[in-house]
């Protein structure tokens, strides 16, 4: 008897723990916010199978003193379709130190719990159910509530650096897209002069750069290019107020993330969150006319795309003119997509306003190496591969479309179609689409229906298991065919 109830000890500590993976591992995918896991998760189906059910199955086994049949369901069903779950997620939890004392709050509060119900008063039946339900609340609350506090101190120590460095120049970059890529050609030009650093990869987010500030800046620090997402009002504000940055770059801005902000005014009025800096001198807004609106008065603005010209954009490269000091000079660079000679642009001219040369910068624009999955031309056993799959947004994966559309031979797309958007622009690019490839691979279930439903003359092949795509792709193409990633969404949307 006594060997039954360590057994069932194990079951319940292995029932909750595998519920705390489950939410903290979609915690990690929406930046921790419990109201976006509710409201914007694409597979609601998801918390009934790996958290209702359990928890269901649980309270229910315990109300009628059957705890057998709860620890058959726990070794049996729950913790098999959880560990497959995970395995097949392509973006599985990353064990990071918040993620590891959540673990250690669990840890601590079970030990505790199973003290106080052995030595005071032995709770039994449902209502040892429900202590071990609200243990786990309590234990989420703690860990979001101790997290908290531990990241006003973290924000702070990033925010007295960043004063304590007197020499360094903060260079804040946003956008609805083309944000990453600018920042990038931006740090490979500077650094060939200055010590600078870039945020990495997509970090974007307040705690973020926090986090960078504190682990990369230091003493010898000349140049700080930080990269500022949002997704709620006041989100690049909190960025602002934390950097405070010389310059800013305002990128592109259009109806990308438009399920969070609802409308493009919104949108607008939060990437202008990042002029108002004390320390502002200068901005470079792709469109001035969407931003201006929303800027602190006399905001010092240039119009990007007014100054540049000619574009011209094949696969084997990007040309353009910009107005420097009154002349029209010629830029040249292997990277491609017309929308990158903007993102360019505005990465030459912060390198003006800091002193270099205008001919030195055409030497580093020409020797520009791509971002990679952003129109990154490849070619893989005989077959010409634009990997595009990090760019999300409509006016990108038309060029995308664009680009591949000059290929001469056939054309294959692997594409989820837009995330975080409307039906409108997943019609509008399923058109495209149609016109152009000859095979169209659609990945996931969020917009499956929508594009197939406009495609008439390409082989559709709807695919819901990323897994298959390297099957699929060698089953469906030949030498010489031109495949386009365009977008990749993780299997969670």
């Amino acid at each position: 008897m006594q060997s039954l109830s360590w057994l069932n000890l194990a079951f319940r500590w292995l029932f909750i723990t595998g519920l705390g993976y489950y939410i903290m591992t979609l915690l990690q995918w929406y930046h921790y916010s419990v109201f976006r896991i509710l409201t914007k998760h694409h597979k609601m189906r998801w918390h009934g199978i790996y958290f209702l059910l359990p928890l269901g199955v649980f309270i229910l086994s315990y109300a009628f003193k059957m705890p057998f049949v709860f620890d058959f369901f726990c070794g049996v069903i729950q913790m098999p379709m959880l560990i497959i779950w995970a395995k097949r997620n392509d973006k599985p939890l990353v064990f990071t130190p918040r993620v590891k004392r959540f673990f250690i709050f669990l840890l601590l509060f079970l030990i505790l719990h199973e003290i106080l119900n052995t030595e005071l008063a032995p709770l039994n039946g449902i209502s040892l159910a429900l202590g071990y339900l609200c243990l786990f609340i309590l234990v989420l609350s703690a860990s979001l509530i101790f997290e908290k506090v531990l990241s006003k101190q973290y924000l702070q120590t990033a925010k007295d650096k960043i004063a304590s460095l007197k020499n360094l120049k903060v260079i804040a970059i946003t956008g609805s897209f083309g944000k990453t890529s600018t920042k990038n050609f931006l740090h490979q030009i500077l650094q060939t002069q200055f010590n600078a650093h870039a945020s990495p990869k997509s970090v974007n987010t307040l705690l973020g750069l926090a986090n960078d500030i504190n682990q990369n800046l230091d003493d010898r620090s000349e140049i700080y290019i930080a990269e500022a997402g949002a997704r709620n009002k006041g989100d690049i504000k909190e960025i602002t107020r934390l950097i405070e940055p010389h310059l800013a770059v305002v990128a592109e801005v259009g109806e990308q993330h438009l399920e969070y902000f609802k409308t493009l005014e919104n949108i607008c009025e939060t990437k202008a969150e990042l002029l108002d800096s004390k320390r502002l001198e200068k901005a470079f807004c792709y469109s001035v006319e969407k931003i201006k609106p929303y800027a602190p008065k006399d905001s010092p603005l240039t119009d990007v795309s007014s100054l540049v010209r000619n574009v011209q954009s094949t696969l084997k490269g990007t040309s353009f003119e910009i107005l420097i000091d009154s002349v029209w000079e010629s830029f040249e660079t292997k990277v491609l997509g017309e929308f990158n000679a903007y993102n360019i642009a505005s990465a030459i001219l912060v390198a003006k306003h800091l002193g270099l040369e205008t001919e030195r910068i055409k030497r580093l624009v020409f020797e520009l190496k791509p971002i990679n999955h952003r129109l990154q031309l490849l070619e893989v056993n005989q077959k010409i591969i634009i990997d595009d799959s990090f760019n999300g947004n409509l006016k990108g994966m038309l060029e995308g479309i664009r680009l591949a559309s000059l290929h001469q031979g056939r054309k294959v797309i692997v594409t989820p179609g837009l995330v975080e958007s409307n039906t409108e622009s997943n019609e509008a690019l399923a058109q495209k689409i149609d016109e152009v490839f000859d095979v169209a691979i659609i990945t996931g279930e969020l917009n499956s229906k929508t594009i197939a439903s406009q495609l008439k003359t390409p082989q559709k092949i709807l695919l819901k298991d990323k897994a298959q795509l390297e099957n699929i792709l060698q089953a469906t193409t030949i030498q010489g065919d031109l495949i386009l990633f365009a977008n990749d969404a993780p299997n969670y949307i």
